[in-house]
């Protein structure tokens, strides 16, 4: 069994959902390495969410968006309000999805379903780098011995 940990910087989203499966694969090549194992993302920022959602259709993700916005409206009147409007909006959507995910590997590859993917929501209108750390914890594929090719 071994660890890995490391932490990525995204790039700097325009508000909505994004898919980020590509982004968090690219920085994890040793995945392919392992024959079982557990992916944890974790986001460290408090108005920016993580959730596994449909990757396939786009219209998913802008719908998402879309009831967020119902849910923690920006015209509400909440007491913190320093940073602007969309702010607040964003620490409740964040509560409402969280901030980190928890991925099974198998033979060398995530376990999402057909249709799943790993979505950043980015809850503010002007935000910059968001910082993901990713820990596995993993059994390597087993190798075949010199003697047996």
């Amino acid at each position: 069994m071994s660890w890995l940990h490391r932490e990525i910087s995204l790039p700097a989203f325009h508000r909505g959902c994004h898919s980020i499966t590509g982004i968090v694969l690219q920085a994890l090549p040793e995945i392919a390495e392992l024959r079982v194992g557990l992916l944890h993302i974790f986001l460290k920022h408090t108005s920016a969410s993580l959730s596994i959602n449909e990757n396939a259709d786009p219209d998913v993700l802008r719908d998402l968006d879309r009831v967020l916005d119902t849910l923690a409206p920006e015209d509400y009147p909440y007491r913190h309000a320093e940073e602007g409007p969309d702010d607040m909006p964003g620490h409740v959507k964040s509560s409402l999805l969280g901030c980190s995910l928890t991925v099974p590997i198998h033979d060398g590859r995530l376990c999402l379903g057909t249709w799943q993917g790993i979505c950043l929501g980015e809850h503010r209108r002007h935000a910059s780098q968001r910082k993901l750390v990713l820990t596995v914890w993993g059994e390597k594929k087993e190798q075949p011995d010199a003697d047996d090719e």
